[in-house]
């Protein structure tokens, strides 16, 4: 397992991008939000970034600026803004004791919802959307694949099956194949002990058994990969893993927003 260097975060380059912190009209107010879309005239497809549970921090914006350099209006929304700053805490159980437990999922999908308004009033273009989302996100992304018929295509990393973090979460992805309004491509690892691969199994029959969507979603697991393999700035970076999801990411977007 590759173990973290400072050389291993990426940083990604602004050139050629328009950035930046955002406020979004939400029902009671306003949320921060960071987006990345190319600095040129047009119309974007669009694609929310879901946060990890550690909040909307460099490594979220920088996977915006990705998705931007690639043609996208990427958006990531500080989702536990009313809840506290998860910045604050660096013991997990404690984060989502004080925090994560109290973040509804109601609250987030109306909050994605919100963002793609504002995408599309700011160069997105709403007939193209895509979720994406890492961890505590990898979960809210076949949620939200369920919940906004404007979804076209969902990448979900390594995001909670048949769990959730606190009694708010009553709906899991293993119960919403019914209702897909987009197909989803989850992406895992096989070490992940808090994904277990018997909860991947029973996501892909369930996968089978729900509708056209569900069907057509694809789930691949990187056998030597350990979760949050993605997160270039921790010790589970797995580089191979990590390159090869990103090209299936895109890969599938494209296909499934053209």
């Amino acid at each position: 397992m590759q173990s973290q260097h400072s050389s291993s975060v990426i940083a990604t380059s602004t050139e050629g991008l328009k950035h930046g912190s955002v406020q979004v009209p939400v029902h009671d107010g306003s949320l921060e939000a960071y987006f990345a879309a190319p600095d040129r005239e047009g119309r974007f497809p669009v694609v929310l970034v879901v946060q990890e549970i550690f909040g909307l921090h460099e490594h979220i914006r920088d996977i915006c600026r990705r998705f931007a350099h690639e043609g996208y209006l990427a958006i990531a929304p500080q989702l536990y803004q009313r809840q506290g700053d998860a910045s604050q805490y660096k013991d997990i159980p404690v984060l989502i004791d004080k925090i994560v437990s109290k973040v509804s999922d109601e609250q987030v999908m109306q909050d994605l919802d919100a963002c793609l308004i504002w995408a599309g009033l700011h160069g997105g273009d709403v007939s193209k959307v895509a979720v994406t989302g890492f961890c505590w996100g990898g979960r809210i992304t076949w949620l939200y694949a369920a919940h906004q018929p404007r979804v076209k295509a969902g990448v979900a990393w390594y995001g909670r099956l048949v769990t959730g973090h606190g009694p708010l979460q009553t709906i899991h992805p293993v119960d919403v194949t019914g209702r897909m309004y987009a197909p989803v491509l989850g992406l895992y690892g096989g070490r992940d002990a808090g994904i277990p691969q018997g909860d991947v199994q029973k996501m892909r029959e369930k996968l089978k058994q729900g509708n056209a969507h569900a069907n057509a979603s694809d789930i691949h697991v990187y056998q030597d990969a350990d979760h949050a393999f993605y997160a270039d700035y921790r010790p589970s970076y797995l580089k191979a893993a990590a390159d090869d999801a990103w090209k299936r990411c895109l890969a599938w977007m494209a296909r499934h927003l053209d």
